[in-house]
């Protein structure tokens, strides 16, 4: 059977998921998950790619970003952010082969509401699976920088993130109350679908 084709729509934001080879833990200490987000940050400003969530675990990486009319700009980002970190991991440990699967996954945004869902489901994945109690207290997701905890120069702010309110300190309040209900709402299972499937995130088909 072919593959499915991955999804990619110029000018809509995207949501994307990269796992570790046959699910194998890729991040294993502090370094390893410096290093991805120390790329992150070059590759998205060297492609002019905005990045609006990210959520490194152990074994996968999800993240959150909006692109250019350019439909080549994913999979070149994608390359670079994978190549450098498979390389990086084998010299450490010297070792060879694969540390990524050999297909990410992605799902264009259609809509604004959608972008701020997806933003809370990749920033909850770390309280879904049990490692902290609260988004705040994972360092290695977009949660802290976009609450205020910490500081970061590139992440990058959804318009429907400024739209919450008129104040930094009330948008602040209303994406962490928006996040700190962690029940599951349909939204989610319509994010999780799509990224299974390749499939536009939304309410709509984009054509």
């Amino acid at each position: 059977m072919p593959r499915q084709p991955r999804l990619i729509i110029p000018g809509l934001p995207h949501h994307i998921v990269q796992r570790g080879h046959n699910r194998q833990q890729v991040f294993q200490d502090d370094r390893d998950f410096q290093y991805y987000l120390s790329n992150l940050e070059e590759w998205k400003q060297a492609l002019g790619l905005t990045v609006y969530s990210y959520c490194l675990m152990t074994n996968h990486v999800h993240l959150v970003v909006g692109v250019t009319d350019e439909t080549a700009t994913i999979p070149e980002f994608m390359k670079r952010l994978a190549g450098r970190q498979t390389r990086f991991t084998n010299q450490r440990r010297k070792r060879s082969g694969l540390i990524w699967e050999g297909r990410y996954k992605t799902s264009p945004i259609d809509s604004d509401a959608y972008l701020l869902g997806c933003c809370r489901y990749v920033e909850l994945n770390p309280v879904k699976a049990g490692l902290v109690d609260e988004a705040e207290r994972y360092p290695w997701s977009s949660y802290p920088a976009r609450i205020g905890r910490e500081i970061s120069d590139w992440l990058d702010e959804p318009s429907a993130f400024t739209a919450l309110a008129d104040t930094p300190a009330r948008r602040i309040a209303c994406y962490r109350s928006f996040v700190s209900d962690t029940a599951e709402s349909p939204a989610d299972s319509v994010i999780r679908e799509a990224i299974a499937t390749n499939r536009v995130t939304g309410s709509a088909e984009v054509e």
